[in-house]
Formats: C-alpha cells, sequence, structure tokens
C-alpha cells in the first residue's frame, strides 16, 4: 500500500507539486480582516539578547500579534507583566503561546495559566509531544492534551496542539495526525504548520477541508525540495492561495503567524521579507 493509498490527506510528490503549480489558484476571501503576526522562534537569537527591542521591531515592521515560545514559561509574573505593557503600548497581542509539556503538568498548568492570563492570550499550544512510542504513545499525548483542556476551560483559555511532521509519518498502521484529530475534544485548535506538513507529503488543504472550524491559527512556514524550510514565505511548493481560501471558508481560521527557521537574510530582514510577500499573496 502507498503512501497516498492509504492516508487520504498525503500526496505523492509529483501530485503536489501539480498541485502547487495549478493555476488559477482558488481567491482567498479578502472582506475579512484577519490578523497577521510572528511565532517568535523566527527571531529567537535577536530575542535572547533584547526581547524588548525585538518586539518593538517585530511591530514596526507591521505584524500586528507574537507569539512567544517555550522559553516564556521560565519567566517570573513580575516580567510577564513587563512584556503585556510592551504589547499594550505598541497596539500588538499575543492569541497563543508555544509551550512544552511543563505547561500541559499536573504541577505546571498553573504557571502557564496564569502567565497566559497576564499576556491576554487564548490558547496554550502545545509545541511538541516529545519522544512518543508506539500507537499507544500517541493515545496518551491526546489523554494528556485533552486533560489540560479540560482546567484551561475552566480558566477562560484552550489548549492547541502544533504539529511537526512525525504526525504525519505512519506509526503502526496510523497516522498520528489523524488520531489526535479524532481523540481530541473538538475546542482543542489544530494550529496546522504548513512546512512540516508538506515536507511530509501531507496536503494541507485537504486537512483543512477535513477539519472544520479547528484550524484556528496556523503557521505559514513555506518548504522547498531544494532549501527545505530556508526558503522564504511564498518561494516554496506550499498553494498558499489554495491554503487561505480553506482556512477562511472552512477552517475556521482566526489569525495567521508567520514563521521562518532561518534564511540568508537577516532575521528581521527575514521576517520584513516575508509579511511583505504575505500580504501580497493575500491581496
Amino acid at each position: 500500500m502507498t503512501k497516498s493509498e492509504y492516508h487520504p490527506f498525503a500526496v505523492t510528490r509529483r501530485e503536489f507539486f501539480a498541485l502547487a503549480a495549478a493555476v488559477p489558484f482558488a481567491a482567498a476571501p479578502s472582506a475579512k480582516h484577519l490578523p497577521v503576526g510572528l511565532e517568535l522562534y523566527s527571531v529567537r537569537d535577536a530575542l535572547k539578547k533584547d526581547l524588548m527591542g525585538t518586539v518593538r521591531d517585530v511591530a514596526r515592521l507591521g505584524y500586528e500579534c507574537v507569539e512567544f515560545y517555550a522559553p516564556y514559561y521560565d519567566w517570573t509574573l513580575d516580567y510577564a507583566r513587563q512584556v503585556r505593557k510592551e504589547l499594550d503600548d505598541l497596539g500588538i497581542y499575543c492569541y497563543s503561546t508555544h509551550n512544552d509539556l511543563r505547561s500541559f503538568s499536573q504541577d505546571g498548568i498553573g504557571k502557564a495559566i496564569d502567565l497566559n492570563h497576564i499576556l491576554g492570550t487564548r490558547f496554550v499550544v502545545l509545541a511538541h509531544p516529545g519522544n512518543v512510542s508506539g500507537i499507544e504513545g500517541w493515545k496518551r499525548v491526546a489523554e494528556t492534551v485533552n486533560k489540560a483542556n479540560d482546567i484551561l476551560m475552566g480558566k477562560e483559555l484552550h489548549a492547541g496542539y502544533h504539529n511537526h511532521d512525525l504526525e504525519w509519518k505512519p506509526v503502526e498502521g496510523q497516522m498520528p495526525i489523524e488520531l489526535l484529530s479524532a481523540n481530541f475534544d473538538k475546542s482543542i485548535m489544530l494550529q496546522l504548520d504548513v512546512g512540516t506538513c508538506v515536507a511530509a507529503g501531507g496536503n494541507p488543504v485537504t486537512w483543512i477541508e477535513r477539519n472544520p472550524g479547528r484550524i484556528r491559527s496556523m503557521h505559514c512556514k513555506d518548504w522547498s525540495p531544494e532549501k527545505g524550510y530556508k526558503v522564504l514565505f511564498g518561494e516554496g511548493v506550499a498553494p498558499w492561495k489554495k491554503i487561505f481560501a480553506a482556512a477562511e471558508s472552512t477552517g475556521g481560521i482566526e489569525y495567521y503567524l508567520i514563521e521562518q527557521e532561518g534564511s540568508e537574510y537577516s532575521e528581521i530582514e527575514t521576517a520584513e521579507r516575508c509579511l511583505k510577500a504575505f500580504r501580497q499573496m493575500r491581496a
């Protein structure tokens, strides 16, 4: 059984490139304004040196929101309040944070709730499940996220899950991404990382259409066979206009987040170039 025969969301490399090259693209809806932000892992080196200054630089580029990643969990609550004040002064938002398993543990979820309340976020996203062994391991991941979501909902927050490429690779005859989608509570956000989906041979458009209302944010990261994730947004093989159309008509998208793992340009220039390309693509 081939990968594409096994998995309805997978396509062969040839099929996907044909999809990416197809014209005309479906037009993405433009009437509704959707914020575009930056996953701050994109500027991780600058962030380590000067967090506040980097957030100001990102805001000056025109980003409307930011997503802090796992190291934010080590902040004190007082420092989180300082960050929130900076966001408010800049007029930008933090709708979600990326978290490791500490934020989903019985001992650690309380601090995650406190930090996210201060930042004004809505989604506490599990960025990576750690080492997962077999299908039973993936079932435990779903159970962990569901239990955390039950607690978070009582605090006016929701859990989210961010995919990498491993969720799109068969394990014991099953696709982990399908198992998670089927076992998660429907209120849990499925934060789609487009680049890793594409790199693993998945079809992001079909995935969005099969999960209506659950793709409430996505990481707009591109991929190409030549440059991998180092390609700038819009210069890889992801069919962005089809993705936008599906996300905005079916997926329930509420905000976009550009993510870049690196390029030939500086972090800030990379973020600037990607934002410009994003705006042109959605125009």
